[in-house]
């Protein structure tokens, strides 16, 4: 890998089994989630309401957004991917435990696999799949994989993994073990039944969009230098879209307690500082789960316009009343 001090690696400089130089931990504070609830919107109630949490979950400390803590991940793994063209999609994402206020967070990234791609114009590039675990002070966290675009500075690498595509959902009823022992009985109770879809009627507009990826420890380049973007516009990192998909899915859910798994999370397509977005929420399947539901949903945002435009499909598994 290449000193700090460089931009970032190329797809060379990458070797399978390596280990990414981590980017400092981070010890979370209330103030984040402040900024997070001000940057997405997100009313997740637990970690809106002190008291709520506590009665619901026997704590007398403080939840720290469950979405604020998968970007605080995701931007610890970025000294991989500063010269990232994309982040192609993330899967097999399991959240392992919540998080209270206080803790820190660390985070290793280490390659999986490599795939050389087809050169675009003059430009060579290189699929680099990425392994993530996450760990706080009372242990694991978070575990998953994610898949970027780097560019190469030229072909022949001979790098040919087979790399997988976003994971298929699994059994619901596998990851009831990953439920919190919580008393949701406090939480209003969902009555959303499998198929149906909730369309959110607030739409929104991406704006904070550098103070989000700057917050985050994220290091691509595309994400703060409009230089390297796309058209010479500075690509909005697609974990902000996923962010403000969730705060919709607070809206629509107001019993969502804790966010267990994501089957998958795949950016169609990419996003700018204003556009405005509109979600909808389909509940694909149910389990009973403790004393509540686990809810498998698939999760859209779309771009509103004249012609409008699809930019995420989100499929996570969240845990409700």
């Amino acid at each position: 890998m290449v000193p700090s001090h460089e931009l970032g690696p190329f797809f060379e400089d990458f070797t399978p089994g390596g280990v990414v130089p981590p980017l400092p931990s981070l010890t979370l504070t209330e103030a984040d989630n402040t900024w997070y609830r001000a940057v997405t919107g997100d009313q997740h109630a637990l970690v809106a309401d002190a008291g709520l949490y506590s009665s619901v979950s026997g704590s007398s400390g403080r939840l720290a957004h469950p979405g604020l803590v998968m970007h605080v991940s995701i931007g610890q793994t970025t000294n991989a991917t500063r010269r990232a063209i994309a982040n192609l999609y993330y899967r097999s994402v399991r959240v392992l435990r919540p998080v209270e206020i206080g803790e820190t967070l660390r985070t290793t990234t280490t390659v999986l696999g490599m795939r050389e791609g087809s050169p675009k114009g003059d430009q060579h590039r290189g699929k680099v799949w990425l392994g993530i675990r996450t760990d706080a002070d009372a242990g694991p966290v978070l575990a998953y994989e994610r898949c970027a675009l780097i560019p190469a500075r030229a072909g022949g690498t001979g790098h040919a993994d087979d790399i997988p595509g976003p994971s298929e959902p699994g059994d619901l009823a596998d990851l009831i073990d990953a439920v919190p022992g919580w008393d949701l009985s406090s939480l209003p109770a969902e009555d959303w039944t499998s198929g149906d879809v909730r369309v959110d009627p607030l739409r929104d507009h991406i704006d904070l969009a550098a103070p989000f990826a700057r917050s985050t420890f994220n290091q691509a380049a595309v994400h703060r230098d409009a230089t390297t973007g796309p058209g010479g516009r500075r690509l909005v990192y697609g974990g902000h879209v996923q962010a403000m998909a969730q705060a919709s899915l607070s809206r629509v859910c107001p019993s969502m307690s804790h966010v267990v798994a994501w089957d998958g999370c795949d950016h169609l397509a990419p996003t700018f500082e204003g556009d405005l977005l509109e979600f909808d929420h389909r509940l694909v399947d149910t389990c009973a789960a403790g004393s509540g539901r686990l809810l498998r949903l698939e999760t859209t945002a779309t771009i509103v316009g004249d012609e409008p435009s699809t930019v995420l499909r989100w499929t996570p598994v969240v845990w409700a009343r």
